[in-house]
This record gives C-alpha cells, sequence and structure tokens, in this order.
C-alpha cells in the first residue's frame, strides 16, 4: 500500500509526539509541520526530513505549491489549542486532505454543524481522536454492560485529578474561550467514553464549577453517573499523596472498579490505524461528547444539593492569580 503524506499543524506540543509515533508507527510520512514555537527537535526522533514552518503564511504556501508534486497531502493533523481546532480542521478539508484532529474535536455544538457541510462540499472527512473507544478494557466494560438486562440502570462514579502548576493559568488552556474549561480540556474524553458505554446523554447537572475543578451529575439512558474532575493536586486522596503520585483516576460502577490505567500509550497508533482504514470515529461520533462539555460550560452550578460527587465538598481555594 502507498505511503499516507501528512501535514501536522501544532507539532510542537503537548500531544503532538503521539501523533509523530502513530504515523511512523503505521509506515506513513510526515511532509510538513507547523508550529509558532521552534521546540520541536523531536521531530529528528521521526521524521528528520520533514519541512517545518513557525508562519502560517509560508506553511499555507508550501502545502499549495506541493499539491502538484508526489508530496501531495492526504491527511492534516491537528494537535492545536482547542479554540483552533475548527479553524485549522476547515484549513485541512479546504486543501483537499482528510483531518485526524484531537479531542475535543471543537468546543460547541454548531461547529459540528458547519464542519459536517464542509465535509460535504469537499468529499473529505473529519476524524476525532476518541482513544478511550479502543481501550481493551472499556471495550470489555461496554460488552458486560450491553449483556446485562436492558432495563437495568447503573450506578457510576468518575473521579479524575491530574495536577497542573501555576503555569496552567498562564497557557491557553487557563482561558475558558481557549479551552473550553477543566471538563471541556480534561474530561471529554471520558464524557465521550460514558456516553458509548451507557447511551444518550439525558440530564445533565453541575454541582460545583471553578477554574480548578468541575463536579457534576450526568443521566445517560443506562446509568447515572456522578463526576469529579480537578487540577488541583490539593484535591488528590490522601493515599496517592503519600505515594508521590500527581494523578488520581478511578470509575466504579456499582461495586466494581474499572481499571483502565494501563495501554493509554498505544492508542494512538490504533486510532491512526482504524482511520487509516476507512474506521475513525467522526464528527457524529463526538457530537454527544461535545454537547455535555459545552452544557457544562454554559450552566449555573447549583451547589450541593440532589446526588453530588463526594470529593465536591472539598474546599475550593480561589483563582492563584486573584490572590
Amino acid at each position: 500500500m502507498k505511503k499516507k503524506n501528512f501535514a501536522i499543524i501544532g507539532v510542537g506540543g503537548y500531544i503532538a509526539p503521539r501523533h509523530l509515533k502513530a504515523i511512523k508507527e503505521t509506515d506513513n510520512n510526515l511532509v510538513v509541520a507547523l508550529d509558532k514555537s521552534d521546540s520541536v527537535g523531536i521531530m529528528d526522533s521521526y521524521f528528520p526530513d520533514c519541512s517545518f514552518y513557525t508562519e502560517y503564511e509560508r506553511f499555507d504556501r508550501f502545502v499549495d505549491k506541493i499539491k502538484r508534486t508526489d508530496k501531495r497531502l492526504d491527511y492534516v493533523t491537528v494537535c492545536t489549542p482547542n479554540y483552533l481546532h475548527d479553524s485549522h480542521i476547515r484549513f485541512g478539508l479546504k486543501n483537499d486532505c482528510d483531518v485526524i484532529c484531537e479531542k475535543p474535536i471543537v468546543l460547541n455544538p454548531w461547529n459540528i454543524d458547519a464542519l459536517e457541510q464542509l465535509e460535504k462540499e469537499t468529499g473529505h472527512k473529519v476524524n476525532n481522536i476518541l482513544q478511550l473507544r479502543l481501550h481493551p478494557a472499556i471495550i470489555e466494560w461496554k460488552k458486560k454492560i450491553d449483556a446485562a438486562p436492558k432495563d437495568k440502570i447503573f450506578d457510576v462514579d468518575l473521579t479524575y485529578i491530574t495536577s497542573r502548576g501555576l503555569w496552567y493559568y498562564t497557557s491557553w488552556k487557563g482561558d475558558v474561550s481557549k479551552s473550553g474549561g477543566v471538563a471541556t480540556n480534561i474530561g471529554v474524553h471520558f464524557y465521550d467514553m460514558l456516553g458509548f458505554i451507557f447511551g444518550k446523554c439525558q440530564q445533565n447537572i453541575v454541582h460545583v464549577a471553578t477554574h480548578d475543578r468541575v463536579a457534576g451529575f450526568l443521566g445517560f439512558e443506562r446509568a447515572r453517573v456522578r463526576y469529579f474532575l480537578s487540577i488541583n493536586a490539593d484535591t488528590l486522596p490522601q493515599e496517592a499523596r503519600q505515594e508521590g503520585k500527581r494523578t488520581f483516576r478511578k470509575i466504579t460502577c456499582g461495586n466494581e472498579e474499572i481499571e483502565f490505567s494501563g495501554g493509554f500509550t498505544e492508542l494512538h497508533t490504533e486510532s491512526y490505524k482504524h482511520i487509516l482504514a476507512g474506521n475513525g470515529f467522526g464528527l457524529e461520533d463526538a457530537r454527544s461528547c461535545i454537547e455535555i462539555v459545552s452544557a457544562i460550560r454554559n450552566t449555573t452550578p447549583i451547589g450541593l444539593k440532589g446526588d453530588y460527587h463526594p470529593l465536591a465538598r472539598l474546599e475550593c481555594v480561589p483563582h492563584p492569580f486573584n490572590m
């Protein structure tokens, strides 16, 4: 099979090395990359002959020029900050490429509508990285839920704490208009996973939403889900702190804990294999989780009322830049 030619927009970002590795391991070629930062020496380990630009205009000119050569692009991979995904997906489609985009694919559901129209106009597809759907433990969990009585509603608690330093609030990730906030930035793939397993989201209640955490309740067709997401190390359980851990991830379903800590590192390569085989997750696959995070972002928290996650009671500290 002929190698596919790729471009990456945002090659200097945190997640880009997983895409570099996936392109390499699927035996394809990275032709050109773009990032405003030139700290991209990681490319030497994968594609040292890749053309690189720090200016969008020169990158755009190069992409247009190679359309008439054997380096013509097949895919544009988007690894840029969340608020730029929509624009960079459009760039790929308008340059006659399929697109692979990191999560969240966009920040708002209406962006999906417009991109679907552009897909029809260009004849190309947008693929979203929703790698938890490919995790063996998650696939097995879904099989168990699918095999259970159809009228059974499961009780699920999701806890995810991934500590971030003060740099977070200076970066685009700390700007809700650019990242979508904590729920979007660190939770969107978990919300997608829950919808993948338990069906359509029918209820969305926010109990707590601050600069460093969000807690709420999601009612799916087959599950009642309490969640707590945080980037504040002070919210870590005592046992995690004693072990020097900065991340804590736990999902319980009834009395059972779902273990899926391992196996993450290879999931981008698996995602690429599915995409290249024509089985990628498209815009409609991503719609539900984007609707969930958009609603969380635009909902007024109700406080500690109803069925809330136990960690929602933790005291919230002021924003570090407002102290």
